[in-house]
């Protein structure tokens, strides 16, 4: 299965430019998470200086530095990507409802499309299934949602 072909047919975007904010927790997972969106908007017509990205330390920071990516109008779409694994602890219910919240809000509150790329799994397998697995790759499939979102934008 390749990993950047689009599922969805997706329109031809110019001067469009995404960030991609990506927790360095479970960064195994994160960090192949973006590289498959990095692929995907590549095989659309992005080059690498459309594409900007930045490190956070965990899935708790995206929301913060999604929001900083939107104040500096500099980008047509944030992706951010974060992995939580369940654990034994509620930390996990916490974290993923932080971030649901936060994205939420920015989606609801602001002018440029946040994509939600947070995994949020039982086990590292799902993760790993995620990812070029069973399961597809999200990566890739948030990369298509951005470009979908900023055609959107653009046409209303």
């Amino acid at each position: 299965m390749s990993t950047n072909t689009p599922t969805l047919t997706l329109p031809k975007l110019e001067n469009a430019r995404v960030a991609i904010a990506v927790a360095q927790w479970n960064g195994h997972i994160t960090s192949e998470l973006c590289r498959g969106a990095v692929d995907t908007l590549l095989a659309n017509g992005f080059t690498n200086d459309d594409i900007d990205i930045y490190p956070v330390p965990g899935a708790v920071e995206l929301t913060f530095a999604a929001s900083q990516i939107i104040e500096a109008s500099c980008h047509d779409a944030v992706i951010v990507f974060g992995c939580v694994v369940r654990g034994d602890t509620p930390h996990f219910d916490y974290v993923c409802q932080s971030v649901t919240q936060g994205i939420t809000a920015l989606n609801a509150d602001c002018d440029t499309p946040v994509i939600f790329g947070l995994l949020t799994v039982n086990d590292e397998q799902q993760a790993l299934d995620r990812i070029g697995g069973t399961h597809g790759h999200k990566g890739c499939e948030a990369a298509e949602a951005a470009i979908s979102m900023i055609a959107f934008a653009r046409s209303i």
